[in-house]
């Protein structure tokens, strides 16, 4: 057993839970993670109940340095994906 979920050992857990084709649920999950990206993409917070919120942040441009050579260089600004659990995830993992 590993220690990581992959999208296809998601749509197999949704399979066996509701016992719909794995091929159906495969396309759910895809379909469900495409919908927070694009929500995420148009400056939407996605919150799920229960579980937390993501959010698109600004990263302003910043100076930094080559780690091989040391030289400085500018690092350019970007839009990053945040995940804040809910209080009943936290509540859940700290059991």
């Amino acid at each position: 057993m590993t220690d990581r979920i992959s999208k296809d050992d998601l749509a197999a857990i949704v399979a066996q839970v509701t016992g719909a084709t794995k091929a159906a649920c495969k396309e759910a999950v895809e379909r469900m993670f495409g919908a927070i990206a694009d929500g995420l993409k148009h400056g939407k917070e996605v919150s799920l109940a229960g579980f937390g919120k993501f959010t698109a942040q600004q990263q302003p441009e910043r100076q930094g340095r080559n780690p091989r050579t040391g030289e400085p260089t500018t690092i350019a600004a970007q839009t990053k994906a945040k995940f804040t659990p809910a209080k009943a995830l936290k509540d859940m993992l700290n059991e």
